[in-house]
């Protein structure tokens, strides 16, 4: 626990079977309370994996797609009472160490979401990642920005974190299955008057890191752009997507928290 809050941290899983003990291994134990693996469907032995670490599992019969991964996720951590909830990648990819950092700013600073940046404050390039992904990432980056009105390093990271609170306004059952998920919900959380929160992520690149292919990863370009020109409409007036409408907005108690 952290400041009296509990801490789950929850890893969508698929076909991690090298990397995810090594992930665990990384998340402090004396902050985390709870470590919830979801596996969607994976091929390989990341069920078993699971079960010898002794961890709460949860498995998709077939693979449902990324979306789907984290809803269950975030069902399952609320259900189990968490406050403060953080899903990592388990490819090892974003830094575990960074667990009680990121919870910190959940537990007594006044953020709701808190995103692991590979961008602020270093080279993501030296770090590994692929010069192709980095000019997407900052052309998407910018694009958002000017849409939605913010003034994020990065839309796209597998490091970030809630607070109970902003999990329960937020209807992320409505968003996609999909891996357009991720900059849906950050919307939802805009429209909801989160505070939104960034932390400088050092990154791992490996062969064991997640990747889509090229097709997959233009129809992601394609629809991150469309879920922000979706955000500036509804602003207007325009249109009222069910993901955005359905969003509450936080009560003016749920900004900060106070330690207890």
């Amino acid at each position: 626990m952290i400041n009296n809050q509990r801490v789950a941290v929850v890893l969508p899983a698929y076909n991690a079977e090298h990397t995810l003990a090594l992930t665990v291994s990384h998340l402090d134990r004396s902050v985390v309370d709870d470590i919830i693996v979801v596996d969607d469907g994976s091929t390989d032995g990341t069920v078993d994996v699971a079960r010898n670490l002794g961890l709460d599992i949860i498995t998709h019969a077939t693979n449902r797609g990324y979306g789907a991964n984290q809803k269950t996720c975030y069902r399952a951590a609320l259900a189990q009472g968490a406050d403060v909830i953080i899903m990592l990648h388990p490819d090892y990819q974003y830094s575990p160490e960074l667990i009680p950092a990121l919870a910190a700013m959940l537990a007594y600073a006044p953020f709701e979401l808190v995103l692991g940046s590979r961008i602020l404050a270093q080279s993501a390039v030296k770090s590994g990642m692929p010069v192709y992904k980095f000019v997407a990432n900052r052309v998407l980056t910018a694009i958002e920005n000017l849409l939605v009105g913010a003034k994020l390093s990065e839309y796209h990271t597998g490091l970030r974190g809630y607070r109970r609170g902003l999990l329960e306004a937020v209807p992320f059952h409505l968003n996609s299955d999909d891996f357009v998920f991720d900059n849906q919900f950050i919307l939802q959380a805009l429209a909801a008057g989160a505070r939104v929160g960034e932390l400088s992520c050092p990154t791992h690149y490996g062969d064991e890191s997640s990747s889509i292919n090229f097709r997959r990863s233009v129809m992601y370009g394609l629809g991150v752009l469309r879920a922000a020109l979706e955000f500036r409409l509804a602003a207007l007036g325009v249109v009222r997507p069910p993901y955005l409408a359905a969003v509450q907005r936080l009560p003016r108690e749920e900004h900060g928290a106070t330690p207890q």
